[in-house]
Order: C-alpha cells, then structure tokens, then sequence
C-alpha cells in the first residue's frame, strides 16, 4: 500500500461523515431540507475524500473545498439561520473542510504549480 499523500484528506472524509450523520447527532432529522443538505453533502465529502486518499487528483481538492463553501453559505441559501445548532454545524465544518482543502492545495508541489506558473512571470 502506498504511503498517504495528505493527511488532510481523512480528516475532512471523517468530516464529511460527521456532516452526515449529524442531523442525528444534533436533532434535526425532522426537517427534511437542512437533513437532506447534511447527508448530501457529507456523503459526497466522504467519496470525494476517499479518492482523494487513493487516487489524489487536484481537482477532488478543489471539490472538497466547493462542498464545504457550501456547507458554509448553506444556511442563508436555503434559510436554515434560525436553526442555530445545525447552522453552526454547517459553518464549522465547511470552514474547516475548506481550509484542509485549500492548505493542501497550495502546499502539494504537484497542486500548486499552476499558482507559481502564473505568479513567476
């Protein structure tokens, strides 16, 4: 087996399941908008993060950081902000999805390189 390229990619997979599982965890399973936001998103997290763990590629990187910006703005989006527990739920774990996501984006020489290309010249 190969050595793992990013150790930011099991951290935001156990994140993803987090997100998943959490309208179970925090109590709001019963309503069904913010339920099906948290398993949709948490379900893609955790496949995108598992290739990524195999198979790296920049752009399951990109994906990764795309799904928790969304888990980030979901709860204006969608008009969940009233629903405390589960808008603090989305914002951490997207914030941190998406920093884990961008971190390994800019420090993998293999991902970044397309930032030096540009800013070299």
């Amino acid at each position: 087996m190969e050595q793992l390229k990013h150790w930011q990619d099991p951290v935001n997979a156990l994140l993803g399941l987090w997100v998943l599982l959490s309208p179970w965890a925090l109590g709001f399973q019963d309503d069904r908008m913010i339920m099906l936001n948290a398993v949709i998103i948490g379900a893609a997290l955790v496949a995108v993060a598992l290739g990524a763990i195999f198979i790296p590629r920049a752009w399951e990187e990109w994906t990764e950081g795309a799904l928790g910006l969304w888990l980030v703005a979901s709860p204006w989006v969608l008009g969940f902000t009233t629903h405390e527990q589960a808008t603090l739920n989305a914002v951490a774990a997207g914030l941190a999805i998406a920093v884990l996501a961008l971190w390994t984006l800019l420090t993998d020489k293999d991902y970044s390189g397309w930032m030096r290309d540009r800013t070299v010249r």
